[in-house]
């Protein structure tokens, strides 16, 4: 940390061969399973979203190259498993952002007019090879091999041309999955250089206008180029001759300069494996803090794709000289990031999706194995800050979405500052995010509200203690569903809170510990259930707990009933007391098994109905934290049971067709489905002022967690299970360090100096007062 109290450069995100450890290195050389190896990046892509799919990226990188098979809208496009027809090679697949998409061809196979309407090709996937950082496929139309990899800035193709007579095709217009690609231009400025840039038009989520800046480089001279009619696409026609041709397509979303200046700072050679070990290199430095021994191969290498899962999505929007775009104003301006002494940015500015519901997901996983990451995120985060007044909660080309509702990086940044992550000015963080808190911030606004501040209900909240449903204001925006913005805000009220306390503001700590009792009035007694309330105090009628989206937020009221994680012994209270919140909770994990714990996708919905009314959701993030809820309510075993039954059903196989049953927004489920699998969760997402761990039983015999000595005093933490099992969820005794562990929990304080947590596992609970069966 230097003296402004910035963090260090992100050593991720350079490849330095060093970093990597001993052991990855000598197991490459072995041909041993590294993590990389045990990914299966093909998981769940029948159900493909534009940024879920990742194939040639570096973490986090601006470049994210892979094959796109359908391009029509962000859902259900990218890289579609069932689709046979590639239709381009594009380079950001990002949220609500798609970038330059280029096609070899064959011109002995489509004459020079008609490859402007038609350059795909089929392709089957026996021929396939894809690993994070790789991609090669064939393309059969062409009978052209295709290999890709990258940089961080810079996509790096390697084509295997069969003829004499090839060209590659630039695709700068028409809809390239959620942005419609205009103002698309190329020119050629030597033989083999190109320069050019593109606009992703606006869309009702992203409401201004963003560009993308790119320079090519080829290794072969290009003997004329053809555009076509409508100026959008680019004939590259290659001088004649088979073999290898190799091309760099280096991004900016700054200016052209900066595209050059990444291409120069990142790829200067023309080694395509290199590169491609390269990559290998920092994924597996990555994904390697986590070894795991025992449990079945299939169950190792799905665990690792859901790790990989974690680090997806979310991309760099800043240069190498970081140079970045801020467009939260009134007009776009480039701006740069604090630069360490040699020049380096001292964090990164990312895109983003949503922050809802990483409390239970990446806050933990991150903050503990990647907290550099975290500090990284938190330093944006208040970059849009500095520049636009307002902390987003899902950022797309320099500017605000406001995708979801609520606050919800509030959790990310208390969290980690309660963990020790102090690479960030606090005190800014605690002004920043008590604004959005209060009129005139973010909770003002339900989603993609742009022009307003009126959807979010926060002047109904503050004054009359909920949001009404409907809104009597009108409508503005998305997810406008009265209760369950209240519980998201008594809960994020409740984290500020915290933060307060240690900051030492005690009026504010009081302010906001208040409001985040408000939950209790969208509690019906008479049914039982959070309820949708209008604004005269009157309770919807007729109500169904189990209808799907009725004044909850991807969610109904059954699932959002339980969002009250910093005060579950006061929601049980409302309930009857705490044994009988349990059975009620118990009965709905008995229903929601017959359905397999999610309610799928929208086409498993379409033909079957029931699987929206399920009681509890695990393929979407209103309900994830449910089973865990029962330790808090002094039923450990129940969680420990519910716990292993979620993980062994729904995160778990190896097929295009199910991975994830629902929407995995960006590594929130993968990280999940690894919190699950190594047996720690944070119910508060760590925002407590001793923040703690809920131990569960790993699904695997050990579990070793490399820590970040920056961060952490420890080394590694080992957590080791006896006489474990599939049929044995329970834990009959936990020791850390040799010394017995109280309630199944430990703190973050004690767990981050190292050591081991031993598991004695058992087929049998063990008894407890007003015990359930299961």
């Amino acid at each position: 940390m230097n003296v402004l109290g910035i963090a260090k450069p992100i050593r991720i995100f350079l490849v330095i061969p060093f970093l990597i450890s001993a052991q990855l290195l000598k197991s490459q050389n072995n041909k041993e399973k590294t993590p990389v190896d045990l990914v299966y990046p093909q998981l769940d892509t029948e159900n493909s979203r534009w940024f879920f799919f990742s194939s040639a990226s570096r973490p986090f990188g601006m470049v994210n190259l892979s094959p796109d098979t359908e391009i029509d809208g962000a859902w259900g496009s990218g890289y579609r498993y069932k689709k046979d027809t590639i239709r381009g090679l594009s380079h950001i697949h990002a949220w609500q952002l798609s970038g330059p998409s280029v096609m070899p061809v064959n011109m002995t196979v489509v004459d020079e007019k008609k490859v402007f309407e038609d350059a795909s090709s089929f392709f089957v996937h026996e021929k396939e090879n894809i690993v994070p950082g790789y991609h090669k496929l064939y393309l059969e139309r062409f009978g052209i091999d295709v290999e890709l990899t990258s940089t961080t800035r810079v996509g790096f193709h390697q084509y295997h041309f069969k003829t004499a007579d090839n060209g590659i095709l630039v695709n700068l217009s028409g809809q390239l999955g959620p942005s419609k690609i205009t103002d698309g231009s190329l020119k050629q400025i030597g033989p083999r250089n190109f320069e050019g840039e593109l606009t992703n038009a606006p869309t009702i989520r992203r409401p201004k206008p963003f560009k993308v800046y790119f320079k090519i480089v080829i290794d072969r001279d290009v003997e004329k180029v053809l555009s076509s009619t409508d100026q959008g696409k680019f004939l590259l026609k290659l001088n004649a001759g088979e073999g290898k041709v190799k091309m760099k397509v280096a991004l900016s979303y700054t200016s052209l300069e900066n595209a050059k200046f990444n291409l120069d700072h990142e790829l200067p050679h023309w080694d395509f494996e290199q590169i491609v070990e390269d990559s290998r290199l920092e994924w597996n430095q990555l994904l390697g803090r986590i070894k795991v021994k025992g449990g079945s191969g299939e169950q190792q290498r799905r665990f690792y794709t859901d790790l990989w899962h974690a680090l997806q999505g979310r991309r760099i929007i800043n240069d190498a000289n970081g140079y970045y775009p801020d467009n939260t104003g009134d007009s776009f301006k480039i701006e740069q990031l604090p630069l360490s002494k040699n020049g380096e940015p001292l964090f990164n500015h990312f895109n983003s999706d949503s922050f809802w519901g990483a409390q239970w997901t990446i806050n933990t996983l991150w903050q503990l194995v990647y907290p550099e990451i975290a500090e990284s995120f938190v330093n944006s985060l208040l970059q849009y800050y500095k520049d636009g007044g307002i902390v987003p909660r899902g950022p797309a080309g320099g500017n605000y979405t406001y995708v979801m509702t609520g606050a919800s990086s509030t959790p990310f940044i208390v969290g980690s500052y309660q963990k020790g992550i102090r690479g960030f000015d606090s005190n800014l963080a605690y002004e920043a995010l008590k604004k959005n808190h209060m009129p005139g911030g973010i909770m003002t606004k339900a989603g993609y509200e742009h022009a307003t501040s009126l959807g979010g209900g926060l002047g109904h909240y503050i004054e009359e203690g909920y949001v009404p449903f409907p809104l009597p204001d009108g409508q503005f925006g998305y997810h406008q569903n009265g209760p369950s913005q209240t519980l998201e805000y008594a809960y994020q009220d409740w984290c500020l809170a915290q933060f307060a306390k240690a900051l030492n503001h005690p009026e504010d700590y009081a302010q906001f510990m208040a409001r985040s009792k408000n939950y209790r009035n969208v509690f019906d007694q008479g049914s039982g259930w959070m309820r949708p309330k209008n604004q005269k105090g009157e309770w919807l009628e007729p109500y169904d707990p189990f209808n799907h989206g009725i004044g909850f937020s991807e969610a109904n009221g059954a699932q959002n009933t339980w969002f009250v994680p910093h005060d579950l012994k006061g929601l049980a209270e409302l309930m009857g007391g705490e044994a009988k919140a349990v059975d009620k909770l118990n009965g709905q994990f008995k229903e929601a098994k017959k359905l397999g714990f999610t309610s799928g996708n929208s086409h498993a919905q379409e033909e079957h109905p029931e699987y929206s009314r399920i009681p509890i959701n695990y393929g979407n993030q209103p309900s994830i934290q449910t089973a865990f809820i029962f330790q808090h309510l002094g039923r450990p075993d129940l969680t420990q049971y519910w716990t292993k039954e979620v993980a062994n059903t729904v995160y778990q196989g190896l097929t295009p067709s199910r991975g994830y049953n629902g929407d995995e927004d960006q590594g929130l489920m993968g990280s999940l489905a690894v919190l699950m699998k190594i047996g720690l969760f944070q119910m508060t997402g760590g925002t407590e002022m001793e923040p703690t761990y809920q131990i569960t039983g790993p699904v695997f015999d050990q579990v070793e967690i490399e820590l970040n000595p920056d961060f952490y005093k420890g080394h590694k933490i080992v957590i080791q299970t006896v006489n474990n099992g599939e049929q044995k969820p329970y834990i009959k005794s936990a020791s850390f360090n040799g010394k017995k562990v109280k309630d199944f929990t430990l703190s973050h304080d004690l767990l981050v100096r190292g050591g081991t947590l031993q598991l004695k596992m058992s087929p049998q609970p063990p008894k407890h007062k007003n015990h359930s069966s299961n």
